[in-house]
């Protein structure tokens, strides 16, 4: 898949932009807050639904403006398609004319991964973190996972409810049809959960080892570990049904539910050592860009189309040896990045630059 052009209406600090990127490396250069991150999380929208940045959609709107308008021209499927996103109270799409009746409708149309240095959380913060990262990246490769989780939530929150509002209304009937419920929901997100994982090893590990530059090795484990591995699915929600029966005491006392999906996490680990607690700012980066590349080269085997590639502001703190085997090895993807200067990153590979200042953004010329 690659982007064929990009008009930005009223999006963000940007009143109007057309941008014909190329199929290889786009750089968009300039200084900092300048809105050069504005493009690359225009073009997350049609890939995640959403701002990667976790912005409202009221902050998405040029100041003083009533609506934003983003479209894009993809060519994917083995066609040219064209998307419009536009934001006002809320966000509303279209894909070829046709208006779709929610954003998740396009989530896995225009696959991308994205990385922005808020994303270092995935491995210097808690689980919950990485537990978005996985179900987002599911999502992408099987849309039908967004409702696999819906169900779960919209579970876990009733059981929930029930286990805090016990002593007033005890009801042991509805606690275990909750806790089936849950459990059966369960089962499919660990099973997705656990296939992805090991995806996401086998290609993570290679992708580590040569940002490392085979110094260190990566290791990924999803917790905790309860023989998932080895169980289908429906085994695996047997071992969750009986964990939550043996919880119960637990749920009561601390007013929620303590076990299940939404406790666990993915343990990323430096040379057998747990990345979050002793890890380096590199590691933890170069980390974080293994699990991100690796991202990439799944969903483009899953979906038989390469994404595209979003780095925002990766290319300034890693060294010249980690900036060359990236671009070295998404030379044949499209991928856009930004950085304050992008000079040391296009001689290596064909691309583009665009300049970006006060919210205009305009094609660098090559001498």
């Amino acid at each position: 898949m690659r982007v064929e052009k990009l008009c930005l209406t009223d999006f963000r600090n940007v009143k109007s932009a057309e941008i014909c990127p190329h199929p290889g490396v786009n750089v968009f250069i300039g200084e900092n807050a300048q809105g050069k991150t504005n493009a690359l999380e225009s073009l997350w929208l049609f890939a995640g639904g959403r701002s990667f940045r976790g912005s409202k959609d009221a902050e998405l709107v040029r100041l003083g403006c009533d609506k934003a308008t983003v479209k894009g021209t993809f060519f994917t499927e083995g066609r040219t398609q064209e998307a419009v996103i536009t934001v006002d109270k809320r966000r509303h799409v279209s894909v070829n004319g046709i208006d779709q009746p929610a954003m998740n409708k396009i989530v896995g149309k225009f696959p991308a991964v994205v990385f922005f240095p808020d994303h270092l959380f995935l491995v210097k913060e808690g689980p919950e973190g990485r537990r978005r990262f996985m179900d987002a990246a599911i999502c992408q490769i099987r849309p039908a996972y967004l409702q696999i989780l819906a169900n779960y939530n919209r579970v876990l929150e009733q059981r929930n409810a029930l286990i805090k509002n016990w002593r007033f209304s005890p009801d042991d009937a509805m606690w275990e049809v909750f806790t089936l419920k849950l459990a059966q929901c369960g089962q499919q997100i660990v099973k997705e959960r656990l296939n992805y994982t090991e995806s996401l090893r086998k290609t993570a590990i290679l992708q580590y080892e040569g940002l490392s530059g085979g110094r260190e090795t990566l290791s990924l484990e999803y917790e905790p570990k309860q023989g998932y591995e080895t169980m289908s699915e429906q085994e695996i929600g047997e071992a969750l049904f009986q964990s939550l029966i043996d919880h119960r005491q637990n749920d009561f006392d601390a007013g929620y539910t303590t076990v299940g999906p939404h406790r666990e996490d993915l343990v990323v680990k430096i040379n057998d050592l747990s990345a979050r607690h002793f890890g380096s700012q590199g590691q933890q980066r170069s980390a974080v860009l293994a699990l991100k590349l690796a991202e990439a080269e799944i969903l483009k085997n899953a979906v038989g189309e390469s994404p595209m590639v979003l780095l925002d502001d990766v290319m300034s703190e890693l060294d010249v040896a980690r900036q060359e085997y990236i671009v070295t090895r998404l030379k044949d993807w499209q991928v856009f990045i930004t950085c304050c200067d992008g000079g040391s990153i296009l001689p290596k590979v064909a691309g583009k630059r665009f300049h970006v200042k006060h919210g205009e953004i305009s094609e660098v010329e090559e001498s």
